[in-house]
């Protein structure tokens, strides 16, 4: 027969089990520190949350500030930077997750079966439209390079910089003047084009220039090999695709060299690119400057506590952080010039 405690006699039973116990006495807490909250006036809640956001920026400024000194006296030369979306939206580039910005977001009119199949290689063969009309918008906008750009092609100019692992088709790299031995596309480019076939078989592979597809693009025509009438699509990474073989030697190659890395404006979602913060060397510190503290730096409060100390977040926009660092290096004044010359 089930008895029914009242609610006292309940919290009070000693036979109870201890983690109902210690859940009850938590409700408790949360409820006296609600009443709290509620009993302080509004002008000090806005005073509190000022405190705190004056302690994050001077924390952020404070691990910029570390991450220079670091650079400095131990004399870095093989920075890899990891970058993504995130570091073209000030090019006006939308990234692909942001809600209602992000291009994942405004997809609803191809009607796909879900936002990723725009870049999906089955999909692809099957009716290459969508992503022939989001490739006609790159092909036909005039994007310029942001603040970011240039700070990466400024540690390379100094001599700071082994490498830039992008997962941006934009070629934004190349516009801010980084030489393209320093460049590992990730995700592909758009520089090269090859027949990928249709929903009838993979096609015959034949390579095509940027300028074949930029021409079909820009008429509005359908890119189709006129070999085997299969669909010819830029070298971009599709779901479904093997990542270019250059990334697969820079990770050989640059990872064990690696003295800092950097990591700039990337949900760090989509593997093997987000498991490459995990593979340096566990006395390499590591930089995040995002809008959003993603993968190993979601935990980083908890790893400081723990005395895992090598890594360091600026949360804001890829541009500012940059700038702060440049400031920290005594290289903002020729960041500044490189942009604006850039955008004369």
């Amino acid at each position: 027969m089930l008895h029914i405690l009242p609610f006292n006699q309940l919290v009070n039973n000693t036979s109870l089990d201890v983690s109902i116990k210690q859940a009850f006495n938590s409700l408790n807490v949360i409820t006296q520190r609600q009443k709290l909250i509620n009993s302080i006036p509004i002008s000090n809640i806005k005073w509190i949350n000022n405190i705190r956001s004056y302690n994050t920026k001077v924390n952020q400024e404070r691990a910029v500030r570390n991450i220079a000194k670091y650079i400095k006296e131990h004399n870095c030369k093989n920075i890899v930077v990891l970058s993504g979306a995130g570091i073209s939206t000030n090019a006006n580039i939308p990234d692909f997750r942001t809600p209602g910005t992000g291009l994942y977001s405004r997809l609803s009119k191809y009607d796909l079966p879900s936002p990723q199949s725009i870049f999906d290689i089955v999909y692809y063969r099957h009716n290459p439209n969508p992503f022939c009309h989001i490739a006609k918008e790159h092909y036909t906008k005039e994007y310029k390079p942001t603040l970011t750009h240039y700070f990466i092609r400024l540690l390379a100019d100094h001599g700071l910089l082994l490498r830039n692992f992008t997962q941006n088709i934009d070629g934004l790299e190349e516009k801010a003047g980084l030489p393209e031995k320093y460049i590992i596309h990730a995700h592909g480019t758009y520089k090269t084009a090859h027949c990928v076939g249709n929903e009838l078989g993979r096609g015959c592979g034949k390579e095509y220039s940027q300028e074949w597809f930029k021409d079909k693009m820009i008429k509005m025509k359908k890119p189709i090999c006129p070999v085997c009438r299969g669909f010819v699509k830029p070298d971009i990474v599709f779901f479904g695709e093997e990542l270019p073989i250059s990334f697969w030697f820079g990770l050989q190659d640059d990872i064990p060299k690696c003295d800092l890395m950097i990591i700039m404006g990337t949900s760090l979602q989509v593997h093997p690119f987000a498991s490459i913060p995990d593979q340096i060397k566990l006395n390499v510190p590591r930089l995040l400057i995002n809008n959003v503290a993603v993968g190993p730096f979601k935990e980083f409060d908890l790893l400081r506590k723990k005395g895992q100390n090598r890594d360091y977040v600026y949360l804001g926009n890829c541009d500012d952080g940059c700038l702060e660092l440049a400031k920290a290096l005594g290289l903002d004044k020729e960041l500044l010039e490189l942009y604006e010359n850039g955008h004369k």
